[in-house]
This record gives C-alpha cells, sequence and structure tokens, in this order.
C-alpha cells in the first residue's frame, strides 16, 4: 500500500484513532498519581543477610524473610531514617531469600546516599528486630525449659534418694531409672546453656557491603503526569493505526477506482469527492447551489465525460440553441430523445442526488432535461429539485393519467430540469414499469435528455424491467459500500440486458483513488462502455473524422443503402443502438462491411457514413476518453 494510501485510509478511520487516544489518556490519568513527584528508581542498592556463625542450624530463612516484609521493620528503618511515613519505605525496598541461608534486600531511592541510607537502615532494622525477636523467644523457651528441668531434677533426687535407701540386691533394678533422669536433666540443661548464649548475640548479619548502582530511568518509570499522558496518547495513537490498517486489510468493500473498474469490469467515468456533512445538508443541486465547489466541478467532468462518450443524440441538443429551457411543450420529433438509466446496485450509493447534480450540469449546457422519478419505493428526487409531492409516474404507469401529460410534467428550482414525481403509489411498484415502453415514447418529445431514477438493481426488479427502455445505463457506486460480490452481480445483470453502460460514477473518494490502468493502445479499462465482456478496441493507424455540428450536422439523416444492412449493434424496435455501444462489436471488424476501425466498406454506419467512416471506426474516441478523463 502506497503511503497516500495509508493516509487515506487513516482519514476514514480517524473516529477509531480519536477513540483510541482517548482511551489511552483516561486510563493513564487514572493509573498516574496527582502532580510531579520524586524519581525513586534512579538509583538501585542491595544488600544480603546471612545467619552468623554457628546459628545455621537454629535461624530458619523462611522465618526470616516473613519477619522482614512485615510492617514492623518498616517503621523501625522508618523512624531511623525521619520518615514519617512507614509506606514510602515500603513501596522502595522489596526482600528476597536467595537460598535457604541468604535473605537480599534491594532498594531504590532518587539518591545514591538515599537509596544507600535506606538499605543500610533496613537492614539494621531486619538485624536488631530478628535478634530481639529471638532473644525474647529464647527467653520464653529458657523459662520453660528451666520448669522443666527442675522438675527433672526433682525427679532424680526422689529416684536417688529411693536407690541409697534400697538394699543392695535392690538398687541394680533402680540405676536404669536413675541413669535416665540424670540423662535427661542433662540434655535440658545443655539445651538451656545454648539458648542463653545465643540470645545474648545476633541471630543474623550482614554479609558483604552495599551494592549502590544508578538505575535504567526512562519515559515508562517517569513519574511526571503530563510526560505519561504524553506516553500514553502516543501508545492509544499507535494502537489506534494498527488497528485502522487491520480492518482497512479486512474490509473488502470497494473504495478505490481500481477496485471498481476490476469488479465492474467497466470504466469510471467520473469520481466525486467525498461530500461534508454541510454539504449532505444542502437540500438542492450542489452544481447550482455551489456552483464553484469540487464535488460540482465533479459532476460536470461526469457531464463531459458521458456527452462525449454517449449516443450523438446525447451530444447535440435536439430542440436548437433558441429552446426555452422553462417551456415543457413537445419540441420537433428529429431524433428520440436519449434516455439514461441511472442504476446502483444497493441503496445509499448516491443515485438519487447524482441525478439531480447531472440534470443541473446538463440544463447548464442548454438542454432541456426530464427526470423521472421512477423510485416507487423511496422517492427522493422532488426534495432534491425543490418540487412538491403530487401525482406522477405511478399515476402515468397506471394509466389513470395517462393523458395529463403536460400537467404531470412540472417546473424545479433548477432552470431547464422539469421533474415528473413518483406519484402515490397504490399498486404493487413492479407491475407499474409494465406500461414503461409507451410512457416512454410519449415524454420523449418533450426534452433533450431524459434521466431515470430507479430502486436499486440488487433490491427490486424495477430497474431491470426499466433498463430495457434505455439508451444508456450509468451506474453509481459510493466509495466503501459495495462488495466485489455485489458488483459483479449488477454487471451481469446488466450485461444480460445489452443495453450500453456508459461507465460507473464513484462517489465519497477522499483525493486521489489511484492511477487508472489503461490497455496497450492507451484506451481506458480492459472492456469497453458497451458492457461486460466486450471487445478491447484496437485503433488503427488512421485520421480521426471530426464529429460534425451544427443543426444541419444533427438533422442529417444516413443514407438508405447504409440502413440497409445492419451490423450487429443494431438493435430491435425500429430504433438504432448508438455508435458508442457499437464500439466494442466492431473493434476488431475486418470485412468491407464491418464498419470497424478503419472500416471504409460501403455499408460502415453513423453520422458521418457519407465518407465511409463511421463512429464504430472512428479514431478520434481514444482521444476523447483521454482529453475527457485528463479534464
Amino acid at each position: 500500500m502506497e503511503p497516500a494510501n495509508h493516509f487515506t485510509v487513516l482519514r476514514r478511520y480517524w473516529r477509531l484513532l480519536v477513540g483510541c487516544t482517548l482511551a489511552a489518556l483516561v486510563v493513564g490519568w487514572l493509573l498516574t498519581p496527582a502532580g510531579d513527584t520524586v524519581d525513586n528508581a534512579k538509583w538501585k542498592c542491595k544488600v544480603a543477610i546471612t545467619p552468623v556463625a554457628g546459628a545455621g542450624d537454629t535461624v530458619r530463612a523462611d522465618q526470616v524473610l516473613s519477619y522482614a516484609q512485615g510492617a514492623d521493620v518498616a517503621a523501625a528503618a522508618a523512624k531511623q531514617l525521619g520518615i514519617a511515613d512507614a509506606s514510602e519505605v515500603l513501596a522502595r525496598r522489596t526482600v528476597t531469600a536467595d537460598s535457604p541461608q541468604m535473605l537480599t534486600i534491594a532498594t531504590t531511592g532518587p539518591t545514591g546516599p538515599s537509596c544507600s541510607d535506606l538499605a543500610t537502615a533496613y537492614s539494621a532494622a531486619i538485624i536488631k528486630g530478628y535478634s530481639d525477636e529471638s532473644a525474647r523467644s529464647a527467653a520464653e523457651t529458657i523459662k520453660k525449659l528451666q520448669a522443666q528441668a527442675d522438675a527433672q531434677q526433682q525427679q532424680l533426687n526422689d529416684i536417688q534418694a529411693q536407690y541409697n535407701r534400697s538394699s543392695p540386691a535392690d538398687q541394680p533394678k533402680l540405676l536404669p531409672k536413675l541413669t535416665a533422669a540424670n540423662t535427661s536433666l542433662t540434655t535440658t540443661l545443655t539445651t538451656i546453656n545454648k539458648l542463653a548464649n545465643s540470645a545474648q548475640t545476633d541471630a543474623i548479619q550482614q554479609w558483604g557491603s552495599i551494592d549502590a548502582r544508578q538505575g535504567t530511568s526512562n519515559l515508562l518509570s517517569s513519574p511526571s503526569r503530563s510526560v505519561r499522558l504524553g506516553l500514553a496518547v502516543f501508545l492509544g495513537l499507535a494502537l489506534g493505526v494498527v488497528a485502522a490498517l487491520m480492518l482497512s486489510r479486512m474490509d473488502t468493500r470497494l473504495r478505490s477506482r481500481n477496485a471498481v473498474e476490476e469488479a465492474f469490469n467497466l470504466p469510471v467515468i467520473g469520481e466525486v469527492p467525498h461530500l461534508s456533512r454541510r454539504q449532505r445538508r444542502v437540500r438542492e443541486p450542489l452544481v447550482r447551489a455551489r456552483p464553484s465547489d469540487p464535488a460540482a466541478e465533479a459532476y460536470r467532468s461526469l457531464r463531459s465525460t458521458l456527452l462525449l462518450t454517449g449516443p450523438d443524440t446525447l451530444a447535440r441538443p435536439a430542440g436548437g440553441d433558441d429552446r426555452d429551457p422553462k417551456r415543457t411543450a413537445p419540441r420537433p420529433l428529429t431524433e428520440p430523445a436519449p434516455v439514461v438509466l441511472v442504476a446502483s446496485g444497493g441503496s445509499r450509493d448516491g443515485r438519487t442526488i447524482t441525478i439531480a447534480n447531472l440534470a443541473a450540469a446538463l440544463a447548464e449546457t442548454g438542454r432541456g432535461v426530464l427526470v423521472l422519478d421512477c423510485d416507487f419505493r423511496h422517492p427522493q428526487l422532488h426534495t432534491h429539485l425543490g418540487v412538491g409531492d403530487g401525482p406522477g409516474m405511478a399515476e402515468l404507469l397506471s394509466g389513470e393519467r395517462l393523458d395529463e401529460l403536460d400537467e404531470l410534467i412540472r417546473p424545479t428550482n433548477v432552470a431547464g430540469v422539469s421533474l415528473i414525481t413518483g406519484g402515490n403509489t397504490t399498486a404493487y411498484p413492479a407491475a407499474l414499469v409494465l406500461r414503461a415502453g409507451d410512457v416512454l415514447r410519449r415524454v420523449r418529445p418533450h426534452a433533450d435528455v431524459i434521466l431515470i431514477d430507479t430502486s436499486p438493481l440488487l433490491h427490486a426488479n424495477d430497474a431491470y424491467d426499466l433498463v430495457q427502455h434505455a439508451d444508456a445505463v450509468l451506474v453509481t457506486v459510493r466509495s466503501g459500500n459495495v462488495t466485489p460480490e455485489q458488483a459483479d452481480r449488477v454487471a451481469e445483470l446488466l450485461s444480460r440486458t445489452g443495453v450500453p453502460v456508459a461507465g460507473v460514477a464513484l462517489l465519497g473518494t477522499y483525493g486521489r483513488s489511484g492511477r487508472r490502468r489503461r490497455g496497450p493502445a492507451g484506451v481506458a479499462g480492459a472492456s469497453g462502455p458497451a458492457g461486460r465482456g466486450g471487445q478491447q478496441h484496437q485503433p488503427q493507424q488512421q485520421t480521426a473524422q471530426p464529429r460534425q455540428s451544427g443543426p444541419a450536422a444533427e438533422r442529417t439523416p444516413a443514407p438508405a443503402p447504409e440502413r440497409a444492412a445492419e451490423p450487429p449493434g443494431e438493435r430491435g424496435g425500429g430504433r438504432t443502438t448508438p455508435s458508442w455501444a457499437r464500439r466494442a462489436a466492431g473493434a476488431n471488424g475486418d470485412g468491407p462491411d464491418s464498419g470497424g476501425p478503419g472500416g471504409t466498406g460501403p455499408n460502415s454506419t453513423g453520422p458521418a457514413g457519407a465518407n465511409g467512416h463511421g463512429h464504430g471506426g472512428d479514431q478520434g474516441e481514444p482521444a476523447l476518453l483521454r482529453e475527457a478523463e485528463e479534464r
């Protein structure tokens, strides 16, 4: 992924970044003490304690460890150092048993002397305290043993007296008792003597000197609240970035231009940037409300591309330059007004807002635009074009108001744009479109361009039934709203209809969505605009015929012999398929009647058929496409 795409991903998941940062900030605030405290981990000291010589049998390391971890030792060390709060001493010391005969005391402090003083005081408190405890315990034991020795002495005296009074014949019987009593008394007196000697000296002692060294203080151990909060913000932001990149990797929805073209197998002919919340609140086309906005320019670019690559009838206003945009009366029917169906795979793909802005952009060129709202489930076009709700397409398609067509065509807040609202739907929406062909034939003379809004292709059957009556289809896709599977299904449905697809309008993009891949000859996309699976356009080295302009050129019919043999692009119903829809079919034509690139046979068709060069072989079209994309 390129660095620019990384920034796009972070912009898309900005809420996740803010959430992770705020969560880390709250956690850091709760875990950090108020104010700036002293760094007690700057110095570290260690001291070892072992039993004194000869006391190894009577001193147990677990007993010494239990005593050293008590609060009495901390209180004694704090008193010796003049520290009022003993909890500070407890927080700065650690006592561990390295072996059965050695304890290690580790202390910390802001300076070397303070750390060493704490280690010395704590070591002395342990030695003195444990020795005092040992002495008190020995005194209590000696007291008990002394009582036991007195009893044993009394028993020995009694046996000795009995032994003296007995006859020489009975004395051997009393001799073992006398010996056992004497032995017990001797043992007790020996134990009392040992305990008395050990109580006079310390049971444990400090071994070696104090090991003092400077600690490795860093940001993680810094007690400053400001430093810790800054570190928490950094860690939270880093966590949010990692989470955003992981979610972007797992998200398969289409967001870039290349991904949309690959999934739909159609060229992206327009990219509309993401609209802000303020722009989305505008209830009229941005092309009219904010003409200089980048989104408005994007819709104009979409209009220009559609005019360059669309049907000839779409590229030339059929009503003439002096046509009144507010007039809804039928115009002279020289050529049927092109019908462009704007479709989308799902909801919230920007279909309705694209129609409103595209209609306003087409009206800027002097064309009369008629918009038909055939989205009978959620009609919204009247809100974007400033028209009140009322009877419309539902009444026309049902036959209730078919004779009142002029009354149903209502002017909008955009000059040159008229609207037939969705109407009051009472029947099942799918049943209304059965009369769409007859209605479209009647409304064609009332405008130069007809735009149709309909329900999503994947949610309803209305659009699929209306496609067959359209001259071109424009697919709208909102960035991040369609999966590759949905795009493939939409492309498959459109390819079955045989109706030419102008391309895809990608909405809601952030910045540049990537460089468009081109074919070997510089033609955009891997397939032509005729739909899914079209043959690739291979232009020949031939001078392009310029497109004729002017009313005379617009109304010049093709010679009869040229219409006799229909090329593969011809469709039934008495209507000729536009030249741009036949490019894919005639791209590889080699025969004299193919009308392909470089085809100069007598049966070549197109507006320039008099010269034997139809638009199916017009070499200027790739250049026009490239020019439109560069603009």
